[in-house]
């Protein structure tokens, strides 16, 4: 590894270490206290190369600025966002890093469960990172480059800008978030204290990925009530609501409309949670499509189950509750078509072939762009994310870094 490499790999591996699970279940904010671990020692880092603004606020957030070295005016004021927090699908808790060095396409193996064994088969795009260094976990816990290899690639840009006379710039914000994972990101974000025109998040996958379009989500619960009754004397009396929600979850489709049937920009109903006794039973569902328009069909077919449902069980009922997650951050930027130009000009004066893509998910920047920050999503190598199999090439987290170095040069030199 080159010195670049060698700092964001070793950035990275400290920050995996810690660990920063978010809790859906919690009602704190951030959900859990230990994402504040890393987001403190951010800020310690920051103000040890010399950012003296770097704090973290009372919610949890870390701001911190990169001041512009340019005499020009109107150059727009850059935000690079990444989030602290890793899934809760799969414990952070531990976590052992691994650097495979000059990787040369074999399985690997991960020695503390050996069971878990990453592939080119089930993981393709190590193919096209022969030579590469790539980094594991162990194989008890996820790896957590979903998202601390875009922490990693953002520190150290700031890091190589206050070092480098080179680089012009107009001022950048940096931005790491608690809970993004969870869905709660920027639920408490101070935009004004932001104060920022344009922004990025750090927290795509394969190399040259910029992220304009993510789905429209809206969260949504169906409730089924039943009639009670003592078991020994039910018989014509009781309606067991649990067997309704079951007859329920049989009608959803499987070979259409849920995630594991669907991909590129089809949409999905999926049921993530049910709770249930004699009286009363919910489901509770992720609403997804690329098309706002399009969830409430998606909610008006779940509703016609629902229905047929209780048609089943006479004296059954059901009712729904809708709730707006976030919205296609693709609406808010085609205002705004400079800012994935702009990338896409970094992209290639860093050598990086871009690759616009959609994203079956959301990020921070979904919400973002509607809290008047349009925010695509660039690259960080973070790949089986979410899983004990996730990994990141050092060479990717290089590439994403001088991607960022060219874009602020970029917005510079347009200015």
């Amino acid at each position: 590894m080159n010195t670049i490499q060698n700092n964001i790999a070793e950035r990275f591996m400290r920050y995996v270490q810690i660990d920063t699970q978010s809790d859906p279940y919690s009602n704190e904010f951030p959900s859990t206290s230990k994402q504040l671990d890393l987001s403190m020692l951010l800020v310690e880092e920051l103000r040890e190369i010399g950012i003296d603004d770097a704090i973290l606020d009372e919610n949890g957030y870390v701001f911190a600025t990169i001041p512009g070295n340019t005499d020009k005016e109107g150059v727009e004021t850059v935000c690079f966002c990444s989030h602290v927090d890793t899934a809760p699908d799969c414990s952070g808790k531990g976590v052992k890093p691994i650097c495979h060095e000059n990787y040369q396409g074999q399985d690997i193996v991960l020695p503390d469960d050996e069971n878990q064994v990453i592939t080119t088969k089930n993981h393709p795009y190590l193919l096209e990172r022969i030579g590469d260094d790539i980094i594991t976990a162990s194989g008890t816990t996820l790896l957590g480059a979903d998202d601390k290899a875009g922490v990693a690639i953002i520190m150290e840009l700031a890091n190589q800008l206050l070092q480098r006379d080179d680089v012009v710039h107009g001022d950048i914000r940096i931005l790491f978030t608690p809970d993004e994972e969870v869905g709660r990101g920027v639920d408490k974000l101070d935009i004004k204290r932001l104060n920022a025109d344009v922004g990025y998040t750090l927290d795509g996958g394969v190399r040259g990925s910029l992220e304009g379009d993510t789905f429209s989500a809206n969260s949504m619960t169906v409730t089924f009530h039943g009639v009670s009754a003592h078991p020994g004397y039910a018989k014509g009396k009781m309606v067991n609501s649990m067997k309704v929600l079951a007859h329920f979850i049989t009608l959803l489709p499987s070979d259409k409309m849920s995630p594991e049937s669907t991909s590129g920009d089809q949409g999905f109903v999926h049921p993530m949670n049910i709770e249930g006794e004699l009286e009363v039973s919910r489901c509770s569902f992720i609403i997804r499509d690329f098309d706002t328009a399009k969830l409430e069909e998606h909610q008006n077919m779940v509703i016609q189950l629902a229905q047929e449902a209780v048609d089943c069980f006479p004296g059954a009922r059901f009712e729904t509750e809708v709730k707006e997650q976030y919205r296609n951050m693709r609406e808010i930027l085609d205002q705004f078509p400079h800012i994935e130009a702009n990338a896409v000009t970094a992209m290639k004066r860093a050598g990086v072939v871009p690759k616009q893509d959609l994203v079956r998910g959301g990020t921070d920047g979904s919400r973002l762009s509607f809290m008047n920050l349009p925010c695509p999503n660039i690259f960080t190598g973070e790949m089986g994310i979410h899983s004990k199999q996730e990994y990141v090439s050092v060479q990717d987290m290089e590439a994403a870094l001088n991607t960022l170095i060219e874009l602020v040069q970029v917005y510079e030199e347009n200015a």
